[in-house]
């Protein structure tokens, strides 16, 4: 580490923290020098051994600014900054050979780019199935509750979204040439600003609370598979995501935050579903200002 860069006290801590604890999100206010966190979560953690390539996915804006960064508190750093033309189709393959093939410190590419970084079609077909199981658990459960209500349609219109995307994975789409996600080698993920990603379909019974109305995106549904996939391969030691605004809107964004980072807990608390998690920590009131 640069020896003219001397980190704050509560750096350290959110290193030691990162290292020691396992997938981590650090969501200190703006200016709290979130960037040098990751970095430095990144090379302490290759040096002991933790793991070995890390990828970081950045505002599309910022690429070239955490590699600067990047360069500045470890100045032999390894490191690749991949743009916008090094995915385009001509580049892409070539560039996907570089960072397969190469022992990099850390990769770091835009949000649009680590969106078309797919997972291989067989896992993301077991992924959706999962997903598909507890939806349709979710709508037995929602169905109970009343009438063929808001939150029952839907739940309805999750389960057809995730069902078109396993049959056109299941009727072997012609793919993009992009090498699947994990034969890349990365075993260390960073999501800066994952705020970004909070729009993630969360099935509910709920109705007329603000918040929940959302019906999700294919990006947030993109790295909740992501997630799984580090989860599996570091034992939920594999991730840390940053933000200055992880809760903005609704609570329902914390449990989101703990979809991606704390799925192995919520399933040890029989934590299975956001109606359960809302009924063990939230209340739903209303007030007037």
């Amino acid at each position: 580490m640069n020896t003219d860069i001397t980190l704050k006290e509560h750096q350290k801590n959110a290193i030691a923290r990162a290292l020691y604890g396992g997938n981590t999100l650090l969501a200190h206010a703006v200016g709290a020098g979130k960037t040098f966190e990751m970095i430095a979560i990144a090379m302490e953690g290759k040096r002991l051994g933790l793991h070995t390539k890390s990828l970081f996915a950045v505002p599309n804006s910022l690429t070239e600014q955490m590699g600067n960064d990047f360069r500045r508190l470890y100045p032999n750093a390894n490191i690749l900054v991949a743009t916008k033309k090094d995915f385009e189709k001509a580049n892409r393959l070539k560039l996907f050979a570089k960072i397969a093939a190469n022992d990099w410190d850390a990769v770091i590419v835009g949000h649009t780019q680590f969106d078309r970084m797919g997972l291989s079609p067989e896992r993301e077909q077991e992924y959706i199935k999962a997903e598909l199981e507890k939806l349709r658990e979710e709508l037995e459960y929602a169905a109970e509750y009343g009438e063929k209500s808001f939150s029952v349609k839907k739940i309805e219109n999750a389960i057809a979204s995730y069902q078109d995307r396993l049959n056109k994975l299941n009727d072997a789409q012609v793919k993009d040439d992009f090498i699947d996600f994990e034969k890349l080698g990365f075993d260390k993920l960073f999501i800066d600003e994952c705020h970004l990603y909070k729009n993630l379909a969360t099935a509910t019974k709920m109705h007329n609370v603000s918040g929940l109305g959302s019906g999700g995106a294919a990006r947030s549904f993109n790295l909740l598979m992501k997630s799984k996939y580090m989860d599996e391969i570091t034992g939920g030691k594999g991730q840390t995501y940053a933000s200055g605004t992880p809760i903005s809107n609704s609570m329902c964004e914390l449990y989101t935050m703990m979809r991606y980072l704390q799925a192995d807990m919520l399933k040890d608390c029989g934590i299975n579903h956001f109606d359960e998690w809302a009924a063990d920590f939230g209340e739903v009131k209303t007030d007037y200002d």
